[in-house]
């Protein structure tokens, strides 16, 4: 059977949405430790950041599209993350002071909102590319 990519393209943008839904619906809770990661990636000719949340060896979490890296950015994957995945009790992220910021922020409402636990923030400048550890521990 062939198939024009225009069509396969017709499927992705009309499809996609659903099998994002499903797939929220049927997740397992996520460990209580994550890892948080972001890079510039180029998308159909625009460059956004990729934000993702990770946990275990390298399973994507979640992840979000943003064309700025600051802290309402950041809030906003971490609120999304949250909400779809639970509240984690510790998350690894780079030496980024948006990332920092947006944890903050995330925290204080937590406060706000009376609550007792909050995500210990732990930043280091390379721990958190847990791809880029286990492809390099693959290659040994």
């Amino acid at each position: 059977m062939n198939v024009d990519h225009a069509t396969l393209n017709r499927w992705v943008v009309k499809y996609s949405l659903v099998i994002v839904q499903l797939s929220k619906k049927k997740r397992k809770p996520a460990s209580s430790s994550w890892t948080m990661d972001d890079t510039y990636n180029k998308v159909k000719g625009r460059w956004f950041y990729y934000y993702r949340a990770i946990y275990k060896f390298g399973a994507t979490l979640d992840f979000m599209l943003s064309t700025n890296r600051d802290e309402e950015a950041a809030r906003r994957f971490f609120k999304q993350s949250i909400e779809n995945n639970g509240m984690p009790e510790k998350i690894v992220i780079d030496k980024s002071g948006a990332n920092y910021a947006g944890l903050v922020n995330i925290n204080n409402l937590q406060f706000l909102f009376g609550a007792t636990c909050f995500i210990d923030i732990l930043r280091a400048k390379y721990l958190n590319n847990i791809l880029h550890k286990i492809t390099c521990s693959l290659r040994k």
